[in-house]
């Protein structure tokens, strides 16, 4: 026979076993206090309803589980993307000078305006485009907030969304999210270029945008201008939206030259190009970056993204855009990030692991089929637990979980970190 326990119950019942034991009134408040805490808690229950979940085959980002199994393992952590050195003592004194100054408010939506002034100048002095401060340059909460609130603001049920897998993790559900189908495109070759040929069957009356990255993550190719007039010939005379990812826009190698949407007026006229000061000044903790957009395509844009945070931190902006006068912040980072790409390299050139080029980003991809066969996850997971070096397996940025023997590493870390993991990589 089953007992219903009640807190009610409950209460009276540990009242009598108190009363058996102690005479002493605050004692027994706090006893009871605790053990109905307790008893709450072993009585709380789950959502008896059902959960029709809106992305069923998501879990918990790669990036994250190979991140909690790096820690467990006391791994060297070549997975996520971030740097492990810090950012510049200027820009971190700058934002402390706001805070004291008392800039702890809400920013306007848009961004404060000499953010957006100074971004305008340095869009033109980069790439000799020229977007209006006030209705064309929207300052986001990082490029991935920058990229849902895009995508939120104009994929409707039904539509489909052109996307080049192995594709950034986080297009795919912001495109299920708002009732998008993806179309999936793939790039091919040892450069993973895209194949426009094959992009061109996949445009319809139901394409409502088309997602480009470059430099890629996570492959490090790049796009170059032939590429970009082949995209402007699909999208003539059609509706469709562009939304380039351009965060890597200056940690490209070799002497190449970022071929942004912003140096293609047709292109531009349809497209929002997101950028992020996380990637660029080593701050990816801070969440910042922006929208570049046409006035008509920034109004419906900045519809969707006052609802997903409203402003951004005020404090940073206002360092930021202060930071952003120095142009060394960024000129020089294609050379900072190309020395660190070559040290990587070449410290894991006596390994059995064969190098996958990269022109951009501070990702390496190498491949490991000289030394095993198993599945991408797999090896990732054994690298991690066995050797104590952190990877991610490019098979999870391809929704079929495509299997190319490769992972890629992170080299934004200091000499020392790149060492000790170069040389573990080596020993397999």
């Amino acid at each position: 026979m089953l007992i219903k326990i009640t807190p009610d119950k409950t209460k009276h019942l540990i009242q009598n076993v108190i009363n058996e034991f102690s005479t002493f009134a605050l004692f027994q408040e706090l006893i009871i206090f605790a053990l109905l805490h307790i008893i709450r808690f072993i009585l709380m229950t789950k959502f008896s309803g059902f959960i029709p979940s809106k992305l069923p085959s998501i879990g918990t980002s790669i990036f994250a589980t190979m991140s909690q199994l790096a820690n467990e393992h006391k791994a060297i952590n070549l997975s996520q993307g971030f740097p492990d050195f810090d950012c510049s003592d200027k820009l971190k004194e700058l934002v402390h000078h706001y805070i004291k100054k008392g800039f702890n408010q809400y920013a306007p939506m848009p961004g404060i305006m000499p953010l957006r002034e100074i971004i305008a100048e340095k869009t033109e002095f980069c790439y000799g485009a020229k977007f209006n401060p006030n209705t064309e340059i929207t300052v986001t909460a990082g490029a991935t907030e920058a990229l849902y609130a895009a995508i939120s603001a104009f994929v409707r049920e039904g539509d489909e969304v052109i996307v080049f897998e192995p594709a950034y993790d986080s297009y795919v559900p912001a495109i299920l999210l708002n009732g998008g189908t993806p179309i999936y495109g793939s790039l091919s070759g040892k450069d993973f270029r895209i194949n426009w040929d094959e992009t061109q069957k996949m445009v319809n009356q139901r394409t409502r945008m088309i997602i480009i990255n470059s430099p890629h993550n996570p492959t490090g190719s790049t796009l170059s201008a032939e590429d970009m007039k082949r995209l402007e010939k699909i999208t003539k005379n059609t509706n469709i939206i562009i939304l380039s990812d351009e965060v890597y826009e200056h940690i490209i190698f070799d002497k190449k030259e970022h071929q942004s949407i912003c140096r293609f007026p047709k292109l531009a006229e349809r497209s929002l190009v997101v950028s992020s000061f996380g990637k660029t000044f080593h701050t990816t903790g801070w969440k910042m970056g922006y929208v570049l957009a046409p006035e008509n395509l920034t109004s419906e844009f900045r519809k969707s993204h006052q609802f997903v945070v409203f402003a951004v931190n005020t404090p940073i902006q206002y360092a930021v855009a202060d930071f952003l006068k120095e142009r060394d912040s960024y000129v020089n980072l294609p050379d900072f990030y190309q020395q660190k790409r070559d040290y990587f390299i070449n410290a894991v050139k006596g390994s059995r692991f064969n190098l996958v080029p990269s022109s951009g980003t501070y990702f390496q991809l190498l491949d490991y089929s000289r030394i095993s066969m198993e599945k991408e996850e797999d090896f990732a997971i054994r690298l991690t637990k066995e050797y104590k070096v952190a990877a991610i397996p490019v098979s999870v940025f391809y929704h079929g979980k495509t299997e190319n023997n490769i992972l890629r590493f992170c080299f934004a870390k200091g000499e020392e970190t790149m060492d000790k993991a170069a040389e573990i990589l080596c020993g397999i």
